[in-house]
């Protein structure tokens, strides 16, 4: 062998080496990532392999009862049966539809929409048909499934309101979650789930809503559902107490009947809110069951606004309710005392206007309590004339008009009490004198709501105590409801005389022969009434049609008609329940709404539990309809 054949194997024998030293180094790292995999990386890659086999899905939780003071079921959940079909159990989805259409009715928007998502989704996941089915239409399906291939019946829940339209402003209802209400909680993503939307169902709906439960589920590779491998149902909601007598507010909704208005009852002591009616009111279930456009433009359409809570969001002038406010800010300011007469002549002239009492004839010689007790405007001018509307103003905001009240409902409406300031920031012109005569009757600017004259009144009544009204004998603290603690609310600082002098000016208005609400005061011993009546107008009477003689409402248009009004307390020696009422275009406060105040009063003041007989039963409904709202309770 020569020396270029040597070097030449030199060459090869190197290079063979290194190959060799190359795979022994590769074939050691692969050995070494497989033992780092197999056995140090074992139990990871266990569990992810479960987290690819287990699928965890949340359950939602069974939404909290409504109920009244006395327990009596107001928004519970029933059972809602609900029609599903599984494309892959069934050979033609489209002739299984035919059959299912012969025992319930399927529009052709419903065939539509079951189509489009049986072709976007998997088959074997089902698709709803139709919810809310009556027993006798899911006994009829379950009678003819053999020829109904795929189609099953599901049960879930559905929110219910036993008394319908009569508690319907307070009670709110609950609907399906819109894209603006996600917050990144996974439970409002699950299909079918709804929230509270208006009234006590939206102001507690955390309280509400409750903890979602979980499943775990074994799938397989294209997520078909094996088993379920375990299951924890979480936790329902917490059920609502409310200050409502649900027996009252039925009571108060049938009093007013076919009329456009509210009622507002408070315990004068404690703030408790024992009636909120505002009529005509809707049905919540139908916004439950998904709103039909018949449905939703007839309540739209309709001029006296079912939708609208009158009682906390309704703001009308006062009329001669707001007489009490200008009275004792009268007091207050010292300007006038028990023995201050005005003469009412049936007109007074400012500059060049005129300005008229109810009372064409006059009432002569008036003092508070007769000014009070028949409501004479003229008495008012003059008070409101020598207070002037700031001092008017502050003596409102402390009986608590002009500010919201801070109720746990949605909806509040703050009202308006004017001042100069006021209506030079916002109307952008000085204040008129003339303006603060026609505040003193509760007329021009100033605007309450129901809810606001409800408070006022108590507040006149229980000495002078702050009170504030709420709905529910709980308090929400993020998403726990919290026992209410007694409240000790403060003094408003009013003299306890000029308040007793107030409500002896009430005490008159119902139990003197010239009391403008005589006719409507309570008879029985015992359970007397005081109170202050009220008309609004709502448009300006010309001089030409004063002359000519005024219309009576029920010839004007009802647009043009009046609003009736009063607020009242019961009973007189010992105050503990107060009322407003209002009626839209109503006419007369003595003939239309003390009527109805009276008779609320007397039903709230016979249905306290402190006069009632041991073993009655206070809360006066039905036993079938309480048994029936448990019934259908999940």
């Amino acid at each position: 062998m020569d020396h270029r054949d040597h070097d030449r194997v030199r060459m090869f024998s190197r290079r063979a080496a290194l190959v060799a030293g190359g795979k022994v180094v590769m074939f050691g790292a692969l050995a070494g990532r497989l033992y780092y995999l197999q056995v140090i990386e074992a139990d990871r890659f266990a569990m992810l392999a479960d987290e690819n086999r287990i699928n965890l899905r949340l359950l939602p939780p069974s939404r909290g009862r409504i109920v009244d003071r006395f327990g009596v079921p107001l928004a519970v959940n029933q059972q809602n049966y609900r029609v599903l079909i599984t494309s892959e159990d069934t050979p033609d989805v489209a002739e299984t539809l035919d059959r299912l259409g012969r025992i319930i009715v399927l529009s052709d928007g419903d065939r539509e929409r079951i189509l489009r998502d049986v072709r976007r989704k998997r088959k074997f996941v089902p698709v709803t048909v139709q919810e809310f089915l009556g027993w006798e239409q899911m006994a009829r399906i379950e009678v003819n499934a053999p020829d109904l291939p795929g189609v099953i019946i599901d049960i879930g829940q559905r929110r219910y309101y036993p008394f319908a339209d009569s508690a319907s402003h307070v009670l709110g209802y609950v609907a399906a979650v819109a894209e603006e209400d996600l917050t990144g909680e996974p439970l409002l993503e699950l299909p079918g789930f709804r929230i509270g939307r208006n009234g006590i169902e939206r102001h507690y709906d955390l309280a509400l809503r409750g903890r979602a439960g979980t499943s775990h589920l074994e799938v397989n590779a294209v997520g078909r559902v094996i088993r379920e491998l375990d299951r924890y149902e979480g936790q329902r909601g917490r059920e609502v107490v409310l200050t409502l007598d649900m027996v009252l507010q039925r009571f108060a909704t049938e009093r007013l009947g076919d009329e456009s208005g509210a009622v507002v009852v408070i315990d004068v002591h404690t703030g408790e809110v024992l009636t909120l009616a505002s009529t005509p009111g809707y049905d919540p279930n139908a916004f439950t069951e998904g709103l039909t456009t018949k449905y939703w433009r007839r309540l739209i359409a309709d001029e006296r606004a079912p939708l609208r809570n009158k009682a906390i969001a309704g703001e009308y002038a006062p009329g001669s309710t707001f007489k009490l406010t200008v009275a004792l800010a009268a007091l207050k300011a010292g300007v006038i005392d028990t023995e201050t007469t005005f003469r009412c002549n049936g007109s007074i002239r400012l500059g060049d206007g005129k300005f008229h009492c109810w009372k064409r004839g006059g009432h002569g010689e008036v003092r508070l309590i007769r000014g009070i007790r028949e409501s004479c405007d003229i008495y008012f001018y003059e008070l409101a004339r020598r207070v002037g509307i700031d001092r008017i103003a502050a003596m409102a905001e402390r009986l608590g008009l002009s500010a919201k009240m801070g109720i746990d409902i949605p909806g509040e409406r703050p009202g308006v009490v004017p001042t100069k300031a006021w209506k030079q920031a916002v109307i952008g012109q000085p204040w008129m004198q003339g303006e603060t005569l026609v505040a003193g009757i509760g007329q021009g600017y100033v605007l309450a709501t129901p809810l606001q004259l409800a408070v006022m009144t108590a507040r006149l009544v229980n000495g002078g105590k702050a009170i504030t009204p709420h709905m529910a004998r709980d308090t929400l603290a993020e998403d726990q409801l919290l026992k209410r603690a007694p409240q000790d609310f403060p003094s408003l600082g009013l003299h306890q005389y000029h308040l007793s002098l107030i409500r002896k000016g009430m005490a008159q208005v119902m139990q003197h022969p010239r009391g403008t609400a005589r006719r409507a005061a309570i008879k029985e011993e015992g359970m007397e009434m005081g109170g202050k009546t009220g008309t609004s107008q709502v448009r300006r009477i010309t001089k030409r049609e004063r002359a000519a003689g005024v219309r009576k409402n029920e010839e004007r248009p009802w647009r043009e008609r009046d609003h009736a009004l009063f607020i009242g307390f019961a009973p007189i020696k010992a105050p503990r329940y107060a009322v407003a009422v209002l009626i839209e275009h109503g006419g007369s406060g003595s003939k239309v709404a003390a009527p109805i105040a009276r008779d609320v009063l007397l039903e709230c003041q016979k249905r306290d539990p402190s006069r009632q007989a041991p073993g009655a039963n206070v809360a006066g409904v039905p036993s079938d309809i309480v048994a029936g709202g448990r019934r259908q309770d999940g």
